[in-house]
């Protein structure tokens, strides 16, 4: 049993121009009291056969962690293009956010991103050379979950205790093998209240 779970991410801006960051809120419900900050990061994977072109576009570190439902919100830079093959640069890309916790990853959660020009012109006739101030992203907001098992250095409060704090409110959140997996669509609802974490 995991003692993070998230609950929702919302994204700020979507879509977005190409060239603009990555804004977002993660709302996450912890059930027990942990000794050390959860790592969160997001990943860029222009090339899914090659890891050697993804791009971690920026990281934090959330804590201390209060049990209950919390919220953050993060803003990663956007992906380098020098660093993307011109092949992969338009269509189909994947935006990752994993949690980790003692160097253990706990959650990764996927997005497809499409990326195209901004007019209809430059989709049907696009120029030779990419022209990356005119593209724009837009985000697939139904993303695949994967979750892993890890040792944590707590133990869950028993189920009586959940129900009791009203931890058992909100909808889980499915899990999807990875994303290369069948899609599944997951609808991520936040709880009515949340504490901020900074």
């Amino acid at each position: 049993m995991s003692i993070v779970t998230i609950r929702n991410v919302e994204f700020f801006n979507n879509p977005a121009r190409f060239s603009d960051p990555y804004r977002f809120r993660v709302i996450f419900e912890c059930i027990a009291p942990l000794k050390e900050d959860l790592e969160w990061k997001l990943i860029y994977v222009s090339s899914p056969g090659n890891e050697e072109l993804d791009q971690e576009l920026d990281d934090c570190l959330v804590g201390p962690v209060p049990v209950g439902t919390n919220s953050f919100d993060f803003e990663g830079i956007p992906p380098d293009p020098a660093k993307i093959p011109p092949e992969d640069v338009m269509g189909v890309a994947a935006l990752i956010l994993t949690g980790s916790y003692k160097d253990q990853e706990f959650v990764r959660v996927g997005y497809y991103q499409n990326t195209e020009y901004d007019n209809e012109e430059m989709k049907e006739n696009p120029p030779s050379k990419i022209m990356f101030d005119r593209l724009v992203r837009d985000m697939n907001t139904n993303p695949r979950v994967t979750r892993f098992q890890i040792r944590w250095d707590v133990s869950p409060p028993s189920q009586g205790h959940l129900a009791a704090a009203g931890a058992a409110a909100s909808a889980a959140v499915p899990s999807a093998d990875d994303l290369d997996g069948p899609e599944e669509d997951i609808e991520m609802n936040p709880p009515p209240k949340t504490n901020g974490v900074s």
